[in-house]
C-alpha cells in the first residue's frame, strides 16, 4: 500500500522553556510540519501544553500520548473535546497503555488488561463526543458507578458543549500483536515505534490485515504515523555513519533499559525484526549500568535501518520505503545538538 502524500510531524520538546518552545513553535510552523504531536511522560502534562501550543499555531495537534489509566474516560474525551473545540478541528486524541512502570510507579494505577481497557476507554470516548447520556458497563470502565461502593448518587451525563466532530480522530500507540490488531479494528491511525519500513510488513502484516477485517466500515482507512531520528549530511559514507551514531544512545535506553527486563517491549521488537543478538546484548550491557558500552555494541545495520541519516539521495529513498510500507505521516525526530527545524524544512524539499 502506497500513500498518497506522506504528511510530516514535528515533536513538541518535553522540557523546553516557555520562551523557546515559542519561538520553536513559530519556526517549526513555518518550516512545513503538517502536525505536532505532544508527549506526556512524568513531567509537563499534554493537556497544559496542548492548549498552549494551540493557541500559538494553526498545525493539527495530537497527543503523542495520554494513557488510559492515568484520566478517567471521561476527562479524556472532555479533554479532546474542549481542545477540538477550541482549534474549530484540529485535535486528534493520541492514546495508549504506557507500562507499569509509569502506570503502577507514577499513577499508583494498577496495570490490569491493558487492551481491554483502552478498547472501552475508546468507545466511552465516542459515546461522549456523540453526546449521548453516558451509561456505559465495561469490564474495566464504566459510569454510572453501580454496586454497593460509593454514594450510589451517580447519574448517567452527557457532554455539556457541542465538539465541532462527533467522531475526534483517535491514534492508538502500540507494538505488539494484540496492541496492533486493536488500532487495525477500532483506531482512525496508529502509533507504531522503532518502524523499520522494510521488515514491518513481515512483522506486523497480519495483525494489521486481522484487524482491518473487522474494522468498522464507517472508518476512514487507517493513517500510520511512524518516525526516525533525522539528519541530513553531505554525501560522504563517514559523516551519515557519524550521524547515525548520535542515535545510539537514545536506542540503546529503549532497547536495553526501558521497563524490566522480562518486560521491554522495545526488546520484544527488535527481536522479531530478527535483530535477536542486538537484543541480548544492548540490554545485558545495558542493565549492568555499561550503557556507553551498551550504545556501542548496537550493530551498524540496526542503527541504520532505525533511523535517517544521510544525504538528500538517501534520504528520498527511505521516504518511499515509509510511504510503500503504508506510512502517511512521518514523524520527525532528531538526535541530540540536530536542528528539528532544519530538519523538517529539508525533509518538505525532499516530499513535495
Amino acid at each position: 500500500m502506497t500513500a498518497e502524500r506522506l504528511e510530516l510531524a514535528a515533536n513538541v520538546p518535553l522540557t523546553a522553556p516557555g520562551a523557546e518552545l515559542r519561538t520553536y513553535l513559530r519556526d517549526i510552523e513555518a518550516a512545513g510540519a503538517d502536525m505536532l504531536w505532544v508527549p506526556e511522560a512524568y513531567g509537563r502534562d499534554a493537556a497544559t501544553v496542548l492548549g498552549y501550543c494551540a493557541a500559538l499555531t494553526g498545525m493539527r495537534l495530537a497527543s503523542g500520548v495520554m494513557n488510559v489509566f492515568s484520566r478517567s474516560p471521561a476527562l479524556l474525551a472532555q479533554t479532546a473535546a474542549a481542545l477540538d473545540e477550541l482549534t474549530g478541528g484540529r485535535f486528534e486524541l493520541g492514546l495508549g497503555a504506557s507500562g507499569p512502570q509509569v502506570v503502577e510507579g507514577w499513577h499508583g494505577t494498577p496495570f490490569e488488561r491493558p487492551l481491554r481497557r483502552t478498547r472501552e476507554v475508546v468507545e466511552m470516548c465516542r459515546m461522549i463526543w456523540r453526546r449521548e447520556h453516558l451509561r456505559y458497563t465495561g469490564e474495566t470502565v464504566g459510569a454510572p458507578r453501580g454496586g454497593s461502593a460509593g454514594a450510589g448518587l451517580g447519574k448517567a451525563l452527557k457532554l455539556m458543549t457541542r465538539p465541532p466532530r462527533p467522531d475526534i480522530p483517535v491514534w492508538l500507540a502500540g507494538m505488539g500483536p494484540r496492541n496492533v490488531r486493536l488500532a487495525a479494528e477500532i483506531a482512525h491511525g496508529w502509533l507504531p515505534s522503532l518502524y523499520i519500513p522494510e521488515r514491518a510488513a513481515r512483522v506486523w502484516g497480519s495483525c494489521l490485515a486481522e484487524g482491518r477485517a473487522v474494522r468498522d466500515a464507517a472508518l476512514p482507512p487507517l493513517r500510520v504515523c511512524a518516525g526516525a531520528s533525522v539528519e541530513v549530511t553531505g554525501g560522504g559514507a563517514a559523516e551519515a555513519a557519524a550521524a547515525r551514531d548520535k542515535a545510539r544512545p537514545v536506542l540503546a535506553h529503549y532497547i536495553g533499559g526501558m521497563g524490566a527486563s522480562t518486560a521491554n517491549y522495545y526488546n520484544d521488537l527488535v527481536r522479531r525484526y530478527g535483530f535477536a543478538a542486538d537484543a541480548d546484548l544492548v540490554q545485558r550491557l545495558y542493565l549492568a549500568g555499561r550503557r556507553t558500552e551498551a550504545a556501542a555494541a548496537l550493530s551498524a545495520g540496526l542503527v541504520e535501518a532505525l533511523t535517517l541519516c544521510g544525504p538528500p539521495s538517501y534520504l528520498r529513498d527511505r521516504l518511499a520505503a515509509y510511504r510503500e510500507a503504508g506510512v502517511t505521516v512521518f514523524r520527525v525526530n532528531v538526535n541530540a545538538g540536530c536542528d528539528a527545524v532544519r530538519a523538517v524544512e529539508r525533509l518538505r524539499d525532499l516530499t513535495a
